[in-house]
């Protein structure tokens, strides 16, 4: 009589079972079989066995001995990829799945649009506050330490409320639609009434009272719709891009999936960076065919704000149609759930956690490393480019050349993380940003004895030194959104949902600005010490190297722990997948293998 043993498929098996002990390993007992590595067996399938106490039912009137053994098969081509026995092999297209597909083109158009509205916003917010009447680049540090930074925390105080109350999706509606409902009524309500509701007169007075020192401070009141506008692009970057899409992208895919796409959302993301950097210059140089009197960059803003508008409702519509129609990847069971959390204990959580701290670590150091070279860059291109229309085109230009610097990065991203793996694509970025940093404020320290030089070549030190900004900026952009961006989010994958959700909450949304306002609060101790950004230059190299050392060391310790993490997802991942139990096998008394339903324990 011959025996079936079942592992989704059918196996057939020779009649006597010493038969395959024999074949699989003759010399050696089953104990050490079994914590021995497994030899293959057929076709493919690794064999074990393990006696148990014998608990099956005599079957057909045959007597059972007292003893019996369990098979466990394990599916050895499940970790190269192959389909289980009795699976059916799932449909690809261009080599990927089709199941793979339907999660990773909408992710990717719903990068594309987020970074579309963000390039419009982050040089709409900039040509606002900067070029305004009665406000300057000295406003950019103020802004960011005292504005922002406490919005951004409040932010991530009510997130963290809504998140324990609120579904997945009612959060992600509920965040987004209001930063889509202001920027379209900032481009058809407050921008035309901001004469009227602008305190310009008050803010005179006070200015002439406090002295040029406040010119900042003043400027955030007298400007304070446009400050506004600032703060919600800021936050748009923060919330949008690192809270709302990397969660749900973190959400729906394997890590196996975000090694292969995840750097790849960004070729989609940086054709986004190169089409709305045009759409930023069409919009910029309409002033040039309206007649006198027409503010042009009323006209602009209008046409900008209603693209915005008009992708935002294209993400709610991806971000349904995701949630619909594409199933969840299946995570490991053997994560301890977590009971739900308040906001303090919540905060009290992430602090204790070593990884969270590394991980906040790169984000505050990226804010204030790009922070201190971005806003000298900023005040040199106000001298430059004073006009709001002038400025906004060179902003347009600018986001087009970063959008084709990224597009390349991202080529070479793929290579780098399959050749380097993680640690190396972390560190890429903030060696990037010391090098262009170096040579940035080298051009500002020693630009007037190059003055004669770059004469020859039809530039002033000033425009040289707004070029030379510009090539940092584009590089250290490049390398953050290549690289920089898919390292901080791979590293969020093997966390458990509730470390993820509001890590990610208090990272991406407090430590973001936090980087930011730790690099402005710097300038303005600077600034009040050595009397000028041009005199504490050096200072500023100097601070800016300790940052970048401490970023690398972060990353470094990040890399060792995210590669232990990851090692014990797969662990489990690969026992919960491929060890499945097969009904116990009874020996019986004419050597042959009589089947039985019994529940085993091990």
């Amino acid at each position: 009589m011959e025996a079936v043993l079942q592992t989704r498929g059918l196996l057939s098996l020779p009649p006597h079972p010493t038969r395959v002990r024999s074949l699989l390993n003759p010399s050696q007992g089953l104990k050490h079989r079994r914590f021995a590595s497994k030899p293959l067996g057929l076709n493919g399938l690794s064999l074990s066995y393990k006696r148990v106490p014998s608990v099956v039912a005599k079957p057909n009137g045959l007597s059972p001995k007292e003893k019996s053994f369990i098979c466990k098969a394990e599916a050895a081509a499940a970790a190269d990829g192959q389909p289980l026995f009795g699976e059916t092999p799932t449909p690809k297209f261009l080599g990927i799945e089709l199941v793979t597909l339907k999660k990773i083109i909408p992710l990717g158009l719903m990068f594309f649009c987020i970074l579309f509205n963000y390039t419009i916003l982050r040089d709409t917010k900039d040509v606002l506050v900067v070029t305004a009447k009665g406000s300057s680049a000295e406003i950019i540090p103020f802004l960011k330490t005292w504005v922002n930074l406490p919005m951004a925390v409040g932010f991530m105080l009510l997130y963290t409320k809504l998140a324990n109350v609120l579904s997945k999706k009612a959060l992600f509606y509920t965040v987004i639609l209001p930063f889509i409902a202001f920027f379209g009524a900032f481009g058809f309500l407050l921008y035309p009434l901001s004469n009227h509701i602008h305190p310009e007169a008050l803010a005179d007075k006070l200015l002439a009272v406090l002295g040029p020192r406040f010119l900042g401070p003043l400027a955030i009141m007298r400007i304070w719709s446009f400050c506004l506008f600032y703060v919600m692009a800021e936050l748009w970057g923060s919330v949008v891009i690192s809270v709302l899409f990397w969660g749900f992208a973190n959400q729906i895919t394997t890590v196996e999936e975000a090694k292969r796409f995840y750097p790849l959302f960004g070729l989609g993301a940086n054709i986004a960076l190169i089409f709305s950097g045009r759409t930023v210059k069409y919009f910029s140089n309409l002033r040039q065919n309206l007649g006198p009197g027409v503010d042009g960059w009323a006209i602009s803003l209008k046409g900008m704000m209603s693209i915005v508008v008009l992708m935002g409702l294209a993400i709610c519509f991806l971000y349904w149609w995701v949630n619909k129609f594409v199933p969840l990847p299946t995570r490991s069971k053997k994560k301890k759930e977590k009971p739900k959390m308040g906001t303090m204990e919540s905060l009290k959580f992430l602090v204790s956690s070593k990884y969270i701290r590394d991980l906040a670590t790169l984000v505050v150091a990226y804010g204030i490393s790009i922070n201190l070279v971005e806003v000298t860059w900023k005040s040199k291109l106000k001298a430059q480019f004073p006009s709001p229309n002038e400025y906004s085109s060179f902003m347009g230009d600018f986001s087009t050349a970063t959008g084709i610097a990224t597009f390349t990065m991202m080529l070479l991203s793929q290579f780098i993380f399959n050749k380097y793996g993680w640690g190396v694509a972390a560190g890429i970025t903030p060696t990037v940003l010391l090098m262009s940093g170096v040579g940035f404020f080298s051009l500002i320290l020693f630009g007037d004895p190059l003055g004669p030089t770059l004469a020859k070549f039809g530039m002033t030190p000033l425009l040289a030194a707004v070029y030379v900004g510009a090539l940092q900026n584009i590089f250290s952009k490049s390398a953050k959104y290549s690289l920089f961006d898919p390292c901080k989010e791979m590293a969020y994958i093997p966390l458990d949902e509730d470390t993820k959700v509001k890590g990610k909450a208090a990272i991406d949304v407090v430590c973001n600005p936090l980087g930011k306002s730790g690099g402005a609060l710097i300038q303005q101790f600077m600034i009040l010490t050595f009397g000028s950004l041009a005199n504490s230059t050096p200072y500023l190299g100097g601070i800016l190297l300790v940052i970048v050392l401490a970023w690398l060391a972060a990353a470094k310790s990040l890399d060792t722990q995210f590669t232990e993490l990851r090692r014990e997802e797969e662990l489990e991942k690969e026992m919960e997948r491929a060890a499945v139990k097969i009904p116990v096998m009874s020996e019986s008394g004419n050597g042959s293998l009589a089947s039985g339903s019994a529940e085993t324990s091990e």
